[in-house]
C-alpha cells in the first residue's frame, strides 16, 4: 500500500523530474554545499599566502605560479562536487520513484483481480 508521504513524492517528482534534471539546476543546487566543502581550503592557500609569504616560500619550494594553480583546482573540485552530488541526488529520486510506481502498479493490479 502506498502511503499519502509516496504519494505526494510521486506528484513532485512526475512534476519536477525534467526540471531537476538540467545542468544548470544541478550545478546551482549543489553549488551552497560544494562551496562550504571548498571555501575553506581556498581560503586557508590564500590566507597562508597573503599573512605567511616567507613561511609559505620556504616550507613549499614551489614558484609562484603553483598558488594560481592550487586555487583553481580548487575551483575545479568545488563545480565537480556541486554537479555529480546533485546528480547522485537525482539518480536516487528516480530509484525512489521507480520503485514507488512499480508498487502502486502492483497495488492496482491487486486490486483490480480481486
Amino acid at each position: 500500500m502506498i502511503t499519502e508521504k509516496d504519494k505526494a513524492f510521486l506528484r513532485y517528482w512526475e512534476e519536477n523530474r525534467d526540471f531537476e534534471n538540467t545542468f544548470k539546476r544541478k550545478l546551482s543546487g549543489g553549488l551552497p554545499m560544494a562551496i562550504l566543502f571548498g571555501l575553506p581550503i581556498i581560503l586557508l592557500i590564500v590566507v597562508i599566502r597573503i599573512f605567511l609569504p616567507d613561511w609559505y616560500m620556504k616550507i613549499s619550494s614551489t614558484s609562484s605560479g603553483m598558488f594560481f594553480t592550487a586555487v583553481v583546482a580548487m575551483i575545479v573540485v568545488v563545480f565537480f562536487y556541486a554537479y555529480f552530488r546533485m546528480q547522485y541526488k537525482w539518480e536516487m529520486n528516480e530509484q525512489l520513484y521507480q520503485e514507488l510506481k512499480s508498487k502502486e502498479n502492483k497495488s492496482i493490479n491487486k486490486t483490480n483481480i480481486h
